[in-house]
C-alpha cells in the first residue's frame, strides 16, 4: 500500500486504523507456545479494491504466512508512524520481548556488561561490552555510550556516522576519567563494544570494535554483520606495523599486538594505542525485512569461541521465546566448555518462529576435531 493510501486511512478517524492495522486475533495457541496474534498485528486484508501490503518491498501480494501463522509468532502491535512512512506495516520491536544473558563461567568476576534502552521513540538501542583488565572501561561504556550517541545526535542524522563519532568520543572520554585515579594500571584497561541501533524498527546499523559480533538470523540462516578485530587480519596487522607495533602468535595460535592483546581494536588499552590499537568501529547498514528476518543476536567471545553463527541460529530458531534463547545459548557455552563471560541479547524481528531449523542435538559427545575448533 502507498504511502498516499495510508495516510487516507489515519483521515478517516482513529477507529478506522485501528480496525485496519491493529492485531488480528487468531485462536489461542497451546499451553506453553508464545502467540495468540501476528507478531507485526498487521492486518493484510483488503482495504480498498485489490491493495495489499508487500512485506519485502517485491511488488508480490502478501500471504497471510508472511506476517505470522505459525505457532512461535510474537503478538505486538504495528509501528504506525513507521509503516506510513515506509508504505507497509511494520512490526514494533518491543524492549520487553529482547532476551538476554551473562553468566560468570569459570572467571573470578563477569567483566562483560549488556544494554538495551529507547533513546527515541523510534530509535532503539542494544549493545555487549566484553572488557578484558578489569571491568573498569567496559563500565564506563555500560554507563555513557548511550549519552554520547544522544549527543552525536544532535548533529548528525545518518546512524552510521553518529556510531563512528560516539565510539571515539567514549575512547577519549575514558582516558580522561581512568587519568583521574592516577593509577597506570587502569589504563590497561580496555573493552570491546558492539552497538546496534533500530530506528523505525526497519532501519538497523551495527556497529563493532574487538570481537564481540552481531549477527542476523534471515530465513533460518546466519548472517554475520561484524568483523571479529584480531591482529592476524592483514589490514589490521599493517596498520599496527605502520605504528611501530608488533604481532606474535601464542601457543595456541591466537595472534596478539605487542604480544599482549588479542583484538586489533578496541576502547581503551590506551597503553597500546601508540602501537596501532584504534577505536574507530566498522559499521553497518541494512534493512530489516520483518516477513524473513526472525532475529538479532549480539554476542561476547566466550559465545563466539564455541559456538559458529549457524549454530547459533539454529539453537534459537527451536526457542519459544528470546529470553528462553538467550538462556539456552549462554548454557550451552558453558556446557561446551567456555571458559570465559558469555554474554547474548536476542532481539525478535517480524520472522520469529518461522523458519525452524530442523531439529539437531548439541552435546559434549560431538566430535570437536572435525569442528576444527582444537586443530
Amino acid at each position: 500500500m502507498s504511502s498516499p493510501a495510508l495516510l487516507s486511512l489515519l483521515r478517516c478517524g482513529r477507529s478506522t486504523v485501528r480496525q485496519t492495522f491493529l492485531t488480528v486475533r487468531e485462536p489461542s495457541t497451546a499451553a506453553g507456545q508464545v502467540g495468540g496474534a501476528l507478531f507485526g498485528g498487521a492486518c493484510v486484508r483488503r482495504v480498498s479494491g485489490s491493495n495489499r501490503f508487500d512485506s519485502d518491498g517485491s511488488g508480490r501480494p502478501v500471504t497471510w504466512d508472511s506476517f505470522g501463522i505459525w505457532d512461535n509468532r510474537i503478538e505486538e502491535p504495528v509501528l504506525l508512524p513507521s509503516s506510513i512512512r515506509y508504505g507497509k506495516p511494520i512490526p514494533q520491536v518491543s524492549l520487553s520481548r529482547v532476551g538476554s544473558a551473562s553468566v560468570l563461567g569459570l572467571r573470578k568476576q563477569n567483566e562483560d556488561r549488556l544494554r538495551v534502552a529507547r533513546i527515541h521513540d523510534n530509535l532503539l538501542y542494544f549493545a555487549v561490552f566484553d572488557g578484558h583488565g578489569g571491568s573498569h572501561a567496559a563500565d564506563f561504556c555500560y554507563i555513557f555510550m548511550e549519552k554520547f550517541i544522544r549527543d552525536a545526535l544532535e548533529d548528525e542524522d545518518d546512524l552510521e556516522k553518529v556510531l563512528k563519532k560516539a565510539f571515539l568520543d567514549v575512547d577519549k572520554a575514558l582516558l580522561t576519567h581512568l587519568r583521574y585515579f592516577n593509577n597506570a594500571s587502569f589504563l590497561t584497561a580496555g573493552t570491546t563494544a558492539t552497538v546496534a541501533l533500530l530506528r523505525d524498527g526497519v532501519e538497523l546499523v551495527v556497529g563493532s570494535a574487538g570481537d564481540s559480533r552481531a549477527m542476523l538470523c534471515r530465513k533460518g540462516g546466519a548472517n554475520k554483520l561484524t568483523k571479529d578485530h584480531t591482529p592476524d587480519l592483514k589490514e589490521e596487522r599493517h596498520r599496527i606495523q605502520r605504528f611501530g607495533g608488533f604481532v606474535t602468535w601464542n601457543s595456541v595460535g591466537e595472534a596478539n599486538v605487542n604480544g599482549r592483546l588479542a583484538m586489533s581494536r578496541s576502547i581503551g588499552d590506551f597503553h597500546l594505542k601508540a602501537s596501532g590499537v584504534i577505536a574507530e568501529p566498522d559499521t553497518r547498514r541494512l534493512t530489516v525485512q520483518h516477513a524473513n528476518d526472525s532475529f538479532l543476536a549480539l554476542t561476547t567471545d566466550g559465545i563466539n569461541f564455541l559456538l559458529s553463527d549457524q549454530e547459533i541460529c539454529d539453537v534459537i530458531n527451536q526457542c519459544q521465546d528470546p529470553t528462553e534463547a538467550a538462556d539456552v545459548i549462554a548454557q550451552q557455552a558453558l556446557q561446551y566448555g567456555s571458559e570465559d563471560n558469555a554474554t547474548i541479547i536476542v532481539v525478535p524481528f517480524g520472522a520469529w518462529g518461522k523458519h525452524q531449523s530442523s531439529t539437531a542435538v548439541y552435546s559434549m559427545s560431538r566430535t570437536f576435531s572435525s569442528s576444527g575448533r582444537w586443530a
